[in-house]
């Protein structure tokens, strides 16, 4: 495919990462020379100088024949107008990254469509959702479902009161004698590991695991976690993701959100009416103390401020509260969480540039998912008629190493599978690749 992405910052440059690995035509714009030269230097891409407003800069980018325009600049405006313009110079398609939810909202009314904007995504409100998800299950630091829960997958912080802890693969058979779980990934000090059998537990591994529906109890159990009922959840920062998380929580929870901005606290109040609103410092543990931090279910931190959400998210931990996630606008902090006690961090730009990759994305992938400081991705295939891994068992396979099956959909049933499985035609696979092999994992399902 050939692809134009206007905007070189986070979320240009992970899209182009994971689009790039599959050897597309990509051309990325952007203004800012400093951004475009640290993608030269990481991507084999191919970069302009200049606006994505600009004809002739999105000439230079042969828009004519690009199968894809993506806009994703900081400025909605320019993401919108890009979006436009590249349409009417011959883009087939386009996505435009937006910060206002009614262009989600009204997508019906304002057909949108119709001026040359095939798709609008709002990175807040994915955090926002993402967040939601997150609250599931306080114990969990990540969690996917497949077709409503049939098949999950699940993320756990081996702790000290771990069966599994120091334990191999091989090892630790025996704690599963229902073979409803299998583990997929294990993230070791920014270290992403496909584990096999001699690979091992440690002491603060983020281990990953595709679970049955009765597996996830066993799996919790093993990790020495138990599973608590949130209802409490205090929200710091009345952020555009704070105010999209409050609204699609609220009626569930029990939600006060602290604000430091006076002002904003009335407006807050009046689009948030069954939310408690406090003005504060989020950073004045005392605060935090009187407003009741220690009684807390979940702590969620949303600030423009990566350092305030992690520091209020220790102090939250440190309070005992169950659950604590931040947002944090650096990447490289999400493989921090594992070493300092944040349970989940979430950055809305990686999350958006997933999002991005797995709506446009072509070929046999059915569903597909990004984990939070994991380097790998989350995918769903088809088995088809033709495809090669039909009729054969999966140890009779030539599988990547980087890659892993982790369960089988069939006939509406989560299947957690091992060597001996065999794949039948319209059997959904879930398998976890790093991006260097997505491609041969694919080539498996044609």
């Amino acid at each position: 495919m050939r692809i134009i992405i206007a905007g070189a910052g986070d979320v240009g440059f992970h899209l182009a990462k994971l689009l790039a690995i599959e050897e597309h035509d990509i051309n990325i714009i952007d203004l800012d020379n400093r951004k475009l030269q640290y993608i030269s230097n990481h991507l084999d891409v191919n970069t302009i100088k200049g606006s994505a407003t600009s004809f002739k800069i999105l000439d230079e980018a042969n828009v004519s024949k690009a199968d894809l325009l993506i806009a994703v600049t900081e400025s909605e405006s320019t993401n919108i107008a890009t979006c436009i313009i590249g349409k009417n110079l011959g883009a087939k398609k386009t996505i435009a990254r937006v910060v206002n939810t009614e262009f989600l909202n009204k997508r019906e009314i304002l057909d949108l469509k119709s001026i040359g904007i095939d798709e609008v995504i709002s990175p807040e409100l994915l955090a926002a959702k993402e967040i939601k998800k997150l609250l599931k299950e306080t114990a969990l630091t990540d969690t996917f479902e497949f077709e409503k829960g049939i098949l999950s997958m699940v993320g756990l912080t081996i702790g000290e009161d771990s069966e599994l802890l120091d334990q191999s693969l091989a090892d630790t058979a025996y704690l599963n004698p229902e073979r409803n779980f299998n583990t997929v990934a294990i993230l070791r000090d920014s270290e992403t590991i496909i584990p096999h059998g001699n690979d091992t537990f440690k002491l603060n591994d983020h281990a990953y695991f595709i679970t049955q529906p009765d597996g996830l109890k066993r799996v919790m159990n093993l990790s020495g976690k138990t599973r608590t009922v949130v209802k409490k959840i205090m929200i710091l920062g009345g952020s555009k993701i704070g105010i999209q998380t409050a609204a699609q929580l609220s009626g569930k929870y029990k939600i006060k959100m602290i604000e430091q901005d006076k002002d904003k606290c009335f407006e807050l109040a009046d689009r948030l009416p069954d939310t408690l609103v406090i003005n504060g410092d989020g950073r004045d543990v005392e605060l935090l103390l009187e407003e009741g931090i220690q009684n807390m279910d979940a702590f969620i931190a949303v600030t423009g401020n990566s350092e305030t959400n992690i520091i209020s998210s220790l102090v939250a931990k440190n309070n005992q509260v169950k659950k604590t996630i931040a947002l944090v606008e650096n990447i490289d902090y999400i493989h921090l969480s594992q070493n300092i006690g944040v349970d989940t961090m979430i950055n809305k730009k990686l999350i958006a540039a997933s999002f991005i990759f797995k709506h446009i994305r072509k070929g046999e992938v059915l569903d597909l998912t990004s984990i939070h400081g994991v380097d790998g991705e989350l995918l769903e295939f088809e088995v088809k008629n033709n495809s090669k891994i039909l009729d054969l068992a999966i140890k009779d396979l030539d599988f990547p190493r980087a890659a892993i099956i982790g369960g089988v959909i069939r006939n509406n049933k989560g299947i957690t599978v091992r060597g001996n499985f065999t794949f039948q035609e319209e059997d959904r696979v879930v398998v976890l690749s790093k991006p260097e092999c997505i491609h041969k994992v694919e080539g498996f399902f044609k």
